[in-house]
């Protein structure tokens, strides 16, 4: 993604030379979606392929228009991803290319230096990866393993820019934008000194991202293994999480009959009771350290119009986060309980 503000180059005044004569390198859109997943969008995502490059120009244009020092990315492909995530919806779908680069600036100890070969420890640990078969949905199985951590070899903002990086990689992919991804995370072993480090700061950033702030389509969460614990981590996180979200989310234990009713065996490691052989994390390793190129992006900060504040940016407002602030510190003691 260019770091460098396209819009004084894509809104051509009275007279001016055409968008596509000012952006000759602009690259062209090529669809590279099957025919049933064409038909998928359409259904699912209201994608009307004979309207397609129309709404990608009117969303470039509502950006141009509103937010001219965004400093984003404007090609079709890249538009695409944030009309897919909010179902072509032009307002939803600007909020959330905002909410992506507002995101960006105001953590910067995730979004600093963000590229692969800058978080290769925590790739190499295992606490990340993608299954290598996608399951029959087509969606891809993103596998997070908190156990593989280790608190004192770095921080946990790590974790979060390796999963970051591994979302990034996989939306590149038109598949992924129309199918969405599963989660499978397996809390084996996690401890409640562990479980402290994320805590309603993290969480609340991390959710928000994850919600309103990147253009990826989670369809299932699935926790395995989790120990009782898991309840306070749960009650952390719930108030940030959509009724929409919140319903995605199965806890199975450590039945793995319970798993397999949503992950199916045949695309799932030996270890979670699956024939497809033992869980290898190098594949993926060597595909997104591959990939450092597409990560070397200047990710500027998000000028904001004189009339805006960040919190009009973001979904939460004060108010709203004010409630779940002061909430969570009635929570916070159930994460002890449970333990």
């Amino acid at each position: 993604m260019s770091g460098e503000s396209d819009c004084t180059r894509t809104s051509p005044s009275a007279g001016s030379p055409s968008d596509s004569e000012l952006l000759p390198d602009r690259p062209k859109y090529v669809c590279t979606l099957s025919p049933d997943l064409v038909t998928k969008a359409r259904e699912e995502l209201q994608e009307k392929p004979e309207w397609r490059l129309r709404d990608v120009q009117a969303l470039r244009d509502m950006v141009c228009k509103d937010y001219p020092s965004l400093g984003t990315c404007l090609d079709d492909a890249f538009l695409l991803r944030f009309l897919r995530a909010r179902k072509f919806d032009y307002d939803r779908a600007l909020q959330l290319l905002v909410n992506y680069h507002t995101c960006r600036r105001t953590w910067p100890e995730v979004f600093s230096n963000l590229k692969p070969s800058a978080i290769k420890p925590v790739l190499e640990s295992g606490f990340v990866t993608v299954l290598p078969h996608r399951d029959p949905q087509g969606r891809h199985v993103v596998c997070i393993r908190p156990d593989r951590w280790t608190p004192s070899n770095y921080p946990i903002t790590e974790n979060i820019r390796a999963i970051y990086l591994t979302l990034e990689k996989l939306i590149q992919s038109e598949e992924t934008q129309v199918n969405g991804i599963v989660i499978l995370a397996d809390y084996k072993g996690v401890s409640l000194s562990k479980a402290s480090h994320f805590g309603p700061f993290v969480a609340k950033k991390v959710i928000g991202i994850l919600q309103d702030g990147f253009p990826i389509r989670i369809k299932a969460v699935n926790i395995i293994n989790e120990p009782r614990i898991f309840k306070g981590i749960f009650a952390i996180i719930k108030p940030f999480l959509k009724e929409k979200i919140a319903n995605r989310f199965f806890l199975h234990g450590c039945d793995l009959n319970s798993l397999h009713q949503n992950i199916p065996p045949v695309i799932l490691p030996e270890e979670y009771g699956g024939t497809a052989g033992k869980l290898d994390i190098t594949a993926w390793n060597e595909l997104l350290l591959a990939s450092e190129e597409d990560f070397l992006h200047d990710f500027s900060e998000l000028v904001l119009p004189c009339d805006s504040s960040p919190h009009d940016l973001l979904v939460s407002g004060d108010a709203e986060e004010k409630q779940c602030d002061d909430s969570l510190r009635g929570m916070k003691p159930q994460l002890y309980y449970c333990y």
